[in-house]
């Protein structure tokens, strides 16, 4: 997708605030002085096989990119492909009322959707949101110096590939469940509180795909510390078995002469930090001054958080693990 976009012209409406060239999370369009629309859309096949909890991971998965950029989401429109004949309406029910719930939770509501027939189910949604648009979180606002959180575990790719092939547990596949149907609604907010200068969600890109995007916007280098990066339970021993989805082997190869990786980086964490996540966590770049007072709030509320690296200036890679 990335070279189809390099081929299309970028909108200069000049309320355009935030378009589809730095590949941020979401598109920003000014509405006056004081706030500005946030509109994202996504969808994609069940990735657990309870239909709820699909939503569920649907609806948080669409509604984080709104709160990667400080917004605020209010609107939320199902998009659904659904096989007709060959599965129960049931499951569609069951879908449904697993986003709608979580939409309430994030204080949104559903205004509507659109449906097709489609050999395969395909479920998500486009939000919108509001955002101040003097206080909007992009990820082309990383500066030297910058600590960079991350507020969810990694390895949600490699346990779901797990699951596919039967090879996880139902303790871990009910831990895996929740923390994609977690909401990032609280990191966000504390993320604007602290005045973050850059964040994104980690998702399809894996940790070092997003992280790479952000060095690339915000014209820096990052370095990550392999070894703090928090890896869900067993995520580790299931790479080691072959749990790779394909995404990783894509993220890897995109990545190539971006990444630089030590020579003493475990080789277990590196496949995981290649890692697709479902409805991973923000990735938050937060000033040197601010860094400590923003992870103690974060521990404070019970919300996750771990410090995994540095913005450094631009260096001979954009992304640095060690």
């Amino acid at each position: 997708m990335a070279e189809v976009l390099k081929t299309l012209p970028q909108s200069k409406h000049p309320s355009l605030l935030v378009g589809f060239n730095k590949a941020d999370d979401a598109g920003v369009f000014l509405i006056n002085d004081k706030q500005a629309l946030v509109l994202t859309v996504d969808f994609f096949p069940p990735i657990v096989d309870d239909p709820y909890y699909f939503g569920q991971i649907a609806a948080a998965n669409a509604l984080s990119d709104v709160f990667a950029m400080g917004g605020r989401p209010l609107t939320a429109l199902n998009i659904v492909g659904f096989p007709k004949g060959k599965m129960p309406p049931e499951i569609l029910t069951e879908i449904l009322k697993g986003a709608n719930e979580k939409i309430e939770e994030a204080g949104a509501v559903v205004v509507g959707g659109h449906s097709i027939k489609d050999q395969e189910l395909k479920f998500g949604l486009a939000i919108t949101g509001l955002v101040d648009p003097n206080a909007i979180i992009t990820n082309a606002g990383a500066k030297a110096g910058d600590r960079l959180f991350l507020t969810k575990p990694l390895g949600t790719g490699i346990i779901t590939t797990g699951i596919k092939r039967n090879k996880v547990d139902k303790e871990l596949i009910d831990t895996v469940t929740a923390q994609m149907a977690a909401l990032n609604k609280d990191a966000a907010e504390m993320m604007v509180r602290h005045k973050a200068h850059a964040a994104t969600d980690i998702t399809g890109f894996g940790l070092l795909g997003h992280a790479y995007e952000m060095a690339a916007a915000s014209e820096v280098s990052m370095r990550i510390r392999s070894q703090k990066a928090p890896l869900l339970d067993r995520a580790k021993e299931l790479a080691d078995e072959g749990m790779i989805p394909d995404g990783a082997n894509d993220n890897r190869e995109y990545l190539e002469d971006k990444v630089y990786i030590s020579e003493g980086v475990d080789k277990s964490i590196e496949k995981v930090l290649f890692d697709p996540q479902t409805s991973g966590g923000l990735f938050i770049a937060i000033s040197a001054n601010r860094a400590d007072k923003f992870e103690e709030e974060m521990r404070k509320n019970n919300i996750f958080c771990r410090l995994v690296g540095e913005v450094i200036e631009k260096a001979d890679y954009p992304i640095i693990v060690e």
